[in-house]
């Protein structure tokens, strides 16, 4: 049965620089500006994009959406027509990760990579209890609690100690945030499971870890690897789900490192 879908809707994005281009896909709740310093150190030698999916940050989600995978797949391809690229470098970060998994399935030849940043071939229950807590604690004990419980979850500790301004930080980007919108992406997301698919991935894949991770269990780092056919991995010690934002120069050298081997490895099949 296919999955409910309405139609693409535009996408607000962030693009900067040019050459191979690298498509960013935030997670949960968030929008483009997570990958705000990665894209300052990876714009110089890659075009650079970096959507609000939809119903996040200042992209519409009509009446009606269920944020099915279907759904958020059809605004990445609208996405990537409007702005003429035929392939790219996928990279998705949580949720953004189960999408270009899904997406990496359904449409492999939109994609010339796939990076996986905290990501997981299922939804299991450890990350589905993670996101009823932030539902229950929203719902029941307000906007203060929800966003402690966020940064308690989201960042490594040390980290949070060293930049005491996250709160107030994340307090302004969730305040006009349409949490209405990631409730139903985390609800769609509940049923999240390519396990047995993933072996059909062909593409060159590239899976980053955090071992620290409070969201998504660091285990499944190692469980991607595994599952797809020639998939490599790169680990992180103590840092939290929010890699790029904790750690932007580390998640920028390995994602450049990886779209630079990819694209010497075509210019090389296409030469020989």
């Amino acid at each position: 049965m296919a999955e409910p879908a309405l139609p693409p809707v535009p996408l607000h994005y962030r693009e900067a620089g040019r050459g191979p281009p690298v498509l960013l896909l935030h997670g949960l709740g968030g929008d483009h500006t997570v990958w705000n310093d990665v894209i300052e150190r990876l714009s110089p030698e890659f075009r650079v994009v970096a959507p609000d999916l939809r119903g996040h940050g200042r992209s519409p989600a009509p009446d009606g959406s269920t944020f099915s995978f279907s759904e958020l797949e059809g605004d990445l391809a609208l996405l990537l027509d409007t702005l003429g690229l035929p392939k790219v470098h996928l990279v998705g970060l949580s949720a953004g990760g189960f999408l270009a998994l899904r997406w990496a399935l359904d449409a492999p030849d939109r994609l010339a990579s796939l990076t996986v940043v905290n990501g997981a071939p299922h939804c299991d229950q450890h990350t589905r209890a993670v996101a009823q807590r932030w539902a229950d604690t929203y719902r029941t004990e307000g906007f203060d609690a929800y966003l402690l419980r966020l940064v308690k979850d989201l960042y490594y500790p040390d980290w949070v100690d060293a930049h005491l301004d996250v709160v107030e930080r994340l307090r302004r980007q969730l305040e006009h945030a349409d949490l209405r919108s990631a409730l139903a992406w985390g609800q769609s997301t509940r049923s999240f499971d390519l396990r047995g698919r993933l072996m059909r991935i062909r593409l060159p894949t590239h899976i980053v870890q955090s071992m620290d991770d409070a969201v998504v269990d660091g285990s499944h780092g190692r469980l991607l690897r595994v599952s797809i056919p020639g998939a490599d991995l790169k680990l992180f010690v103590q840092a939290g789900h929010l890699l790029p934002v904790e750690k932007p120069a580390e998640t920028a050298q390995t994602i450049r490192e990886f779209v630079s081997s990819v694209e010497q490895g075509r210019s090389a099949a296409s030469s020989a």
